[in-house]
């Protein structure tokens, strides 16, 4: 077998996080910026040690688009512009994305469009408190249509060991993919980043259950939009626009903070854009472990193993 501890033990007790819930200025990469920092600004004003965006939030989520239609002459001009409005890794705008965690001391772990030559990719990239950027992970597997636009992750499942615990990211409904959950256990991830599009019911029972699973907290980090955060048509056109006015929500949020034992310590908000922030006490994960530890002495080795490609290295979990 071949895992990482899944103990902290220089962790401090407890940790200030904030979730961040707000719409990303769409087609402007400059004003998303400048609004990422505002926010990064009022956290860190509540104490917040760790500070944590939605999914596409720099570069934007195309919500409520028929991306068949991309396929068309019109659609291809859009692809164009979301294109301009992706992000290169590296490139000045992760440049100044770690200058915003080093200026406000904050771990920042923040969900993008990265470009890649043509090809876009949902990711999330992480920062820490002197401004260092710490690396990324692709979302593997783009959820349905979503595959029209973008690529297949490489395979990248960080979890950062910090002083404030072991981070790591797993977006949207890659957190619906098992194995790649308990690869994350198996790293041993205390606090797990969930920056999401959904905005369901459902998806709350989504992420309580990865706490309770997996004994570690969860921060499901969600956009709150209306109909006006975009364009107007013609140059964004929502697919029922026809009953939408400029106040309509089109992502009505839902960011919620989870304890190990599935407890919710703040959130879920559906009002409105906001910071969900909470105080974590890292000693629920031990608490929480003593009664279920799923790649621990409840992983049954002899019956169950896992094998794992993590981009250019692989790892075996059976003991």
């Amino acid at each position: 077998m071949s895992s990482e501890s899944n103990v902290s033990s220089s962790a401090p007790a407890t940790v200030r996080a904030t979730v961040v819930q707000a719409a990303t200025v769409f087609h402007d990469t400059a004003a998303t910026l400048d609004k990422v920092e505002k926010l990064i600004a009022e956290a860190a004003a509540l104490g917040s040690q760790l500070v944590v965006f939605p999914e596409a939030f720099v570069g934007g989520q195309p919500r409520g688009t028929n991306f068949v239609e991309w396929l068309t002459k019109e659609g291809k001009e859009k692809f164009r512009k979301y294109h301009a409005s992706a992000i290169d890794i590296p490139g000045p705008e992760i440049e100044r994305l770690a200058g915003m965690a080093g200026k406000y001391g904050v771990y920042l772990v923040i969900g993008v469009i990265e470009r890649d030559g043509y090809t876009l990719y949902c990711t999330v990239v992480f920062f820490d408190p002197q401004g260092q950027y710490l690396g990324k992970h692709q979302k593997l597997m783009p959820t349905a249509t979503e595959r029209l636009v973008w690529g297949f992750g490489d395979g990248s499942m960080p979890v950062f060991p910090t002083p404030i615990g072991k981070i790591g990211s797993v977006i949207c409904w890659e957190n619906m993919m098992p194995l790649l959950r308990t690869a994350m256990y198996t790293k041993g991830v205390e606090i797990y980043c969930a920056p999401t599009a959904d905005t369901s019911l459902n998806w709350q029972s989504t992420v309580n259950h990865i706490a309770r699973e997996g004994g570690c907290f969860v921060l499901s980090a969600c956009q709150f939009c209306r109909r006006s955060d975009y364009p107007p048509p013609p140059e964004y056109t929502f697919s029922d626009d026809a009953s939408l006015s400029p106040d309509s929500v089109v992502a009505a949020g839902g960011s919620v903070i989870i304890s190990p034992s599935g407890t919710i310590l703040a959130g879920p908000n559906f009002e409105g854009e906001g910071l969900i922030t909470a105080d974590l006490d890292l000693g629920d994960i031990a608490r929480a472990k003593f009664g279920l530890d799923v790649v621990g002495h409840y992983s049954r080795p002899d019956v169950l193993g896992l094998v794992v490609k993590d981009g250019h290295n692989s790892f075996t979990f059976n003991k």
